[in-house]
C-alpha cells in the first residue's frame, strides 16, 4: 500500500470513529451566508453543545446534520453515512427534539408516545420506561392538549428517546422548564450520556452548557468562533477573576492602587475588583481590611461567550427566516 493510500485509509478510519463529521460546510439563503466554512467533529458518546446568538447558523447546521437540509458545499457524515439525500436508514438511529415539536394533541401522553414508539417498532415497555425517564408517569393519562408547556417539552424529549437512538439532537430542550424541572432534566441528560448516547445540543443557557457539555462550539455569523471544552475556552480566554467586597471597606481610589488590581468599580452594591492575580490581591486585602465578606467570582463560559458574540446580537435582529 502506498503512502497516499495509507493516509486515505487513516482518514476514513478517523471519520468512522466519530458520530458526526462536518467538513467545510457552506449554506446560503439568498444574499445571506448562513454557514461559512463550518467544520466540527462530534465523537461517539460525547455531549456536544452548539452555542451562538439568534441567526448565527445553529439551526441550519443541525438541520444539515439531521438530513433535513442540503448543504451548498462541504461534506457531512452522520454515523458513518451521508444524511443527504434524506437517508431513511439513519432514522431509527437518531432522535430529534425541536422547539416546535408536533404532537397528537387529542391523545394522552402515553398514547402519543406509544404511537411514536410503534413507528419504530419499539415495544410497550419502552414507552413506560421513557415516560418514567422524563418524569411524566403522573401525566401519562392526560391529553397532550391539556399538558403544560414544560410537560409538553418533556414529552417532546421522550419522543426523541423512545426508540433508543444512538445519536440525539436536542434543540433548547429546557427552554420552557422552571428551574427545578430544568435541573431534573439535567440528570436525565447525564444518564443518557452515561448510557453511551451521543448528544448534539443547542441552548442559550450558558450555565447549562458549562455543566453538561464535553465540548462546545460557539457560532458567530455562520463561522466557528471557538471550539473546545467549556473549561478550555475559559482558560484560553484569560478572563479576569472578580473579587466582591462591601464598598465601605475600601475606597475605589485606594482599591485601584492595590498591586494586581486591573479595574475597580462599584456595581450592584459591591466594590468589584478585577484581577489576573487573585492570590496576590486577596493577600493584600487580608492585610489591609481582612477577608470577611469578600467573595470570589471566577470567569465562566458566559464571560467567554459574551466576549465572542458582542456585536453579533444587533446584527441578528435584521430579521432573517433561517438561522
Amino acid at each position: 500500500m502506498t503512502g497516499s493510500e495509507t493516509a486515505c485509509e487513516t482518514s476514513r478510519d478517523n471519520t468512522r470513529s466519530a458520530a458526526v463529521v462536518v467538513d467545510d460546510v457552506f449554506k446560503r439563503y439568498g444574499t445571506r451566508q448562513a454557514l461559512d466554512g463550518v467544520s466540527v467533529r462530534v465523537e461517539r458518546g460525547q455531549f456536544f453543545g452548539l452555542l451562538g446568538p439568534n441567526g448565527a447558523g445553529k439551526t441550519t447546521l443541525v438541520e444539515i446534520m439531521e438530513g433535513l437540509r442540503q448543504a451548498d458545499a462541504g461534506n457531512v457524515r452522520v454515523l458513518d453515512a451521508s444524511p443527504w439525500p434524506r437517508n431513511v436508514s439513519l432514522l431509527p438511529r437518531i432522535g430529534v427534539q425541536t422547539q416546535s415539536s408536533a404532537f397528537f394533541v387529542r391523545q394522552t401522553a402515553r398514547e402519543h408516545l406509544s404511537t411514536v414508539a410503534a413507528l419504530y417498532n419499539a415495544d410497550g415497555e419502552t414507552t413506560e420506561r421513557t415516560l418514567a425517564t422524563v418524569g411524566l408517569v403522573d401525566q401519562s393519562g392526560t391529553r397532550v392538549e391539556d399538558l403544560s408547556g414544560g410537560q409538553r417539552q418533556r414529552l417532546a424529549i421522550a419522543s426523541a428517546l423512545v426508540h433508543d437512538p444512538e445519536l440525539i439532537f436536542l434543540d433548547e430542550p429546557t427552554a420552557a422548564l422552571d428551574p427545578q424541572a430544568r435541573r431534573s432534566l439535567w440528570e436525565v441528560l447525564r444518564s443518557m450520556k452515561e448510557a453511551g448516547k451521543t448528544i448534539v445540543y443547542t441552548t442559550h443557557h450558558l450555565d447549562e452548557a458549562e455543566a453538561l457539555c464535553d465540548q462546545v462550539a460557539i457560532l458567530v455569523a455562520g463561522r466557528i468562533a471557538a471550539l473546545d471544552s467549556p473549561r478550555g475556552l475559559v482558560e484560553k480566554a484569560g478572563s479576569p477573576t472578580r473579587l466582591l467586597l462591601p464598598p465601605e471597606r475600601v475606597s475605589v481610589a485606594r482599591a485601584r492602587m492595590i498591586p494586581g488590581v486591573d479595574r475597580a468599580v462599584v456595581q450592584g452594591g459591591s466594590l468589584v475588583l478585577e484581577t489576573q492575580s487573585s492570590g496576590q490581591v486577596l493577600s493584600t486585602l487580608d492585610t489591609m481590611v481582612g477577608l470577611d465578606g469578600v467573595q470570589t467570582r471566577s470567569a465562566t463560559l458566559e464571560d467567554v461567550y459574551l466576549d465572542l458574540t458582542s456585536g453579533a446580537q444587533t446584527n441578528s435582529r435584521t430579521g432573517e427566516s433561517h438561522e
